[in-house]
């Protein structure tokens, strides 16, 4: 059985949460602190003493999961307790409940008791005369709505050599008293107008992903809403908002219903025909870009978590927790040829040709497979476990994720990113990477290579890396020297996407502070900006580079006009 791990949206972060699970025993209460990736939901003991070996178990496998529709439960994913989820629902009697799961929305029990246990938080952090206990700040009643760092420590306005400074009580900064800094200031010339913003809604959940065809003006998002959605904005659309709604549905007593879990990626074959989307329910599926679906393919078991067609378009790439990677015959909707060499679940996946790939896991190990054979022809290590002692918490936190990887536009080169902070250059000609690149001061999430250089259109360009990070900066790469070339420090939270337009001359980037910046690659300079209605999840540019489109945690989708 594995849990169902939600987006941060769902739970305001660096909250406290007084929780007693199923398990611990009926006088324990403890005191937990949310911290979260894109990904993973992460609950830190604060309620033990400094921890030992014994005790750091307890520390770091506690997932927040969804065991029913209804029902939010605590699964501590550490020894003896494997059971713990299963015990809560069957003595809750969830399953003799009337209650229909497939029309209750993901998490609707939490999204009732979060404003309670806010509550709670501000009642236990105010003395009797009104004052702040021992100056802790209190989270704002809102903070589901407006984000704070993904590791509860507060994002202040004072820079330092042009750069953002982080968790301002730890700088020396008084941090803001409600936790949430001051709305960066973007100048009037460079504010993308109202009139050149279009909000699409439909989504009923958030949507972590969009992508635009790569022929036409068809720009797709998925949701945790169990759906995707292909929305047409070409000029001759009879509408300016048409929307095909792609339900994601599981076969249950003879008919289909909603399979109410996230769609998690989704990727368009290079024809722009063909639209294949991957889905917490375990099953990838192939739609028609009139919203028809015409394959499901199911050997998944769990999540998955990427998924990618190759340049000819014949097969699909898909990666899951189940440890494994899997090449589909798009044409059929067979497996080819699954890979389980991960000895943790697989995170992300990058063609290199038509077949053969790299794929990174949370086991810190990347390797780079070919269909047909049995065995990796090449394995990177290199990603470290990053030990993070919190001053505030008195804990340690263990990272290990490499989050993504992408082969440069010859494929000569593989970019990897990890939580340990570095951004690594890989070689098939070598074991040990080319380069080390260590800037950033947090988690580095995602990674792009620029279409520029040799094999692109814009072979006369230099070849750029960008690098998001949830230290609140973008970092663009020289990547033959090894250096960083620009810092782009406007954003106020983690940054969570990176995407360069057609040409390579500009960087869009999305962060959790509801922001799309879209910056000048040359020089580094802020020629775009514009505020949406929730925290930015992924951005992305059409095929012609005259618009952007970006998801956003309130179920939102924008697109902005760059036309002049």
């Amino acid at each position: 059985m594995s849990p169902e791990v939600h987006s941060p949206s769902v739970f305001p972060l660096g909250l406290r949460y007084f929780l007693c699970p199923v398990g611990w025993g009926s006088t324990v209460l403890r005191r937990l602190k949310l911290e979260s990736k894109k990904d993973h939901l992460f609950l830190a003991d604060e309620s033990l003493p400094t921890p030992t070996v014994s005790t750091q178990w307890e520390l770091e496998g506690v997932w927040l999961s969804q065991l029913h529709s209804a029902t939010a439960v605590v699964w501590p994913h550490g020894p003896g307790f494997s059971h713990s989820a299963f015990t809560f629902g069957i003595e809750s009697h969830i399953s003799q409940s009337n209650i229909n799961g497939a029309l209750v929305p993901p998490a609707a029990l939490i999204s009732i008791i979060q404003k309670g246990l806010q509550y709670v938080e501000a009642e236990v952090s105010i003395n009797e005369d009104g004052t702040l206990f021992d100056g802790r700040p209190i989270e704002s009643l809102d903070a589901g709505c407006v984000p704070t760092s993904a590791t509860g420590g507060s994002i202040t306005g004072n820079a330092k050599n042009g750069e953002n400074t982080a968790n301002g009580e730890e700088n020396g900064a008084h941090a803001l008293a409600n936790n949430h800094p001051d709305l960066m200031e973007v100048d009037g010339d460079v504010e993308i107008p109202q009139n050149k913003a279009m909000v699409l809604r439909g989504h009923e959940s958030e949507v972590f992903i969009c992508a635009w065809n790569p022929v036409s003006d068809l720009l797709a998002s998925g949701s945790g809403d169990s759906t995707a959605r292909i929305w047409n904005l070409s000029e001759n659309s009879t509408s300016s908002s048409t929307q095909l709604v792609l339900r994601h549905c599981i076969r249950e007593g003879g008919q289909d219903v909603p399979s109410n879990k996230d769609v998690t990626s989704l990727d368009w074959n290079s024809e722009g025909t063909l639209l294949a989307t991957g889905s917490y329910d375990g099953f990838a599926r192939i739609w028609t870009k009139d919203g028809n679906l015409a394959s499901t393919l199911g050997q998944h078991k769990g999540p998955i978590f990427a998924l990618k067609w190759n340049k000819k378009g014949n097969f699909i790439l898909s990666a899951g927790v189940d440890k494994t990677t899997i090449i589909w015959d798009a044409h059929t909707g067979e497996a080819k040829q699954q890979f389980p060499f991960h000895s943790a679940p697989a995170l992300d996946v990058d063609w290199q040709s038509n077949n053969t790939f790299a794929s990174c896991s949370t086991d810190m190990c990347i390797h780079v497979c070919k269909l047909g054979q049995d065995r990796p022809i090449k394995t990177f290590q290199g990603h470290t476990v990053s030990n993070t002692r919190h001053r505030k918490k008195k804990t340690m936190s263990l990272k290990n994720e490499v989050n993504a990887i992408k082969w440069d536009p010859t494929g000569n080169l593989l970019a990897s990113c990890s939580d340990d902070m570095t951004l690594k250059i890989w070689s098939m000609k070598q074991d040990l990477c080319v380069h080390d690149l260590q800037a950033h001061s947090k988690e580095i999430y995602t990674i792009k290579w620029s279409p520029t250089g040799p094999g692109t259109n814009n072979p006369s360009a230099n070849l750029m890396l960008a690098s998001a990070s949830f230290d609140s900066t973008v970092r663009l790469w020289d990547v033959e020297r090894g250096i960083c070339i620009h810092t782009l420090t406007k954003h106020q939270e983690p940054v969570y996407s990176v995407a360069f337009s057609p040409d390579g001359r500009h960087l869009a980037s999305g962060s959790f502070d509801k922001c799309v910046h879209i910056w000048n690659t040359q020089t580094g300079a802020l020629v775009h900006s514009y505020r949406g209605t929730g925290g930015i999840f992924e951005v992305c540019w059409n095929a012609a580079g005259d618009k952007v489109g970006a998801s956003a945690s309130d179920g939102s989708v924008c697109v902005l006009d760059l036309r002049k």
